[in-house]
């Protein structure tokens, strides 16, 4: 996959993973990267605490610093705005989805494409 595809797509898409397990709970960064890594994102510190600064900045995260084992962590949580912009995005996605995979989720019922639009 393009790195060009990945920062053009996947940047959105891992911001809302962000957000969505902050909204669960407090979250750290490796924590993310390592659950980030799971799910396909190969994404470093490099790019994770860039994205966490930038929605502390826009308001969609919370930041604490706890000491763990001797060492400072940060843990961040989303905040009420954060956890709008989420169920925003989730309706965006699920609305997006839909158009774009129709032909091929099995419980589409909202288009047959047998159908022609004109004979609609």
């Amino acid at each position: 996959m393009s790195e060009l595809l990945t920062r053009l797509f996947f940047g959105g898409f891992v911001r809302m993973h962000i957000l969505y397990h902050a909204v669960k709970e407090p979250i750290f960064g490796a924590e993310m990267i390592e659950e980030l890594n799971r799910h396909g994102y190969q994404v470093g510190p490099g790019t994770l605490y860039p994205m966490l600064h930038q929605m502390l900045e826009a308001g969609f995260l919370t930041v604490s610093v706890e000491t763990v084992n001797g060492k400072q962590r940060k843990y961040y949580r989303a905040t009420s705005e954060g956890a709008q912009a989420l169920e925003e995005t989730k309706a965006k996605l699920r609305e997006l989805v839909s158009e774009v995979l129709h032909d091929q989720l099995p419980d589409d019922t909202t288009h047959d494409p047998s159908v022609s639009d004109r004979d609609e």
